[in-house]
């Protein structure tokens, strides 16, 4: 059974930054390109960011690029997302995605002063 646990979120003040883990279980991890999503309250669910079975292929929604980096420890079946200088846009419920059918249940990110 996949599962997958995200964890770092939490209140941060605009300019600031955190790092999100997600740990990956129950797949072969290495083999499997991750996402990060996130949902705003009261929006629809938007793509953030996506990194190849390698780590050595990464993409970004133009919303984050240059400020966001996507990360992987294929040996630790750990995924990760850098957010620096964050604005208040980026509050938002961030999510772990393997595929449409496998997604953490979320780590909150609110950017406010």
């Amino acid at each position: 059974e996949v599962e997958l646990v995200e964890s770092g979120g939490g209140l941060v003040q605009p300019g600031g930054s955190l790092r999100l883990s997600c740990a990956a279980s129950g797949f072969i991890f290495s083999r499997s390109g991750m996402m990060w999503f996130r949902q705003a309250p009261g929006k629809e669910l938007e793509w953030v960011s996506t990194i190849n079975s390698r780590g050595d292929s990464t993409y970004y929604a133009d919303s984050v690029k240059d400020r966001f980096t996507i990360s992987r420890d294929n040996a630790k079946n750990t995924l990760y997302l850098q957010l620096n200088s964050l604005k208040t846009e980026d509050t938002a419920m961030y999510y772990c995605v393997k595929d449409q059918a496998n997604r953490g249940q979320g780590t909150q990110v609110t950017v406010s002063s």
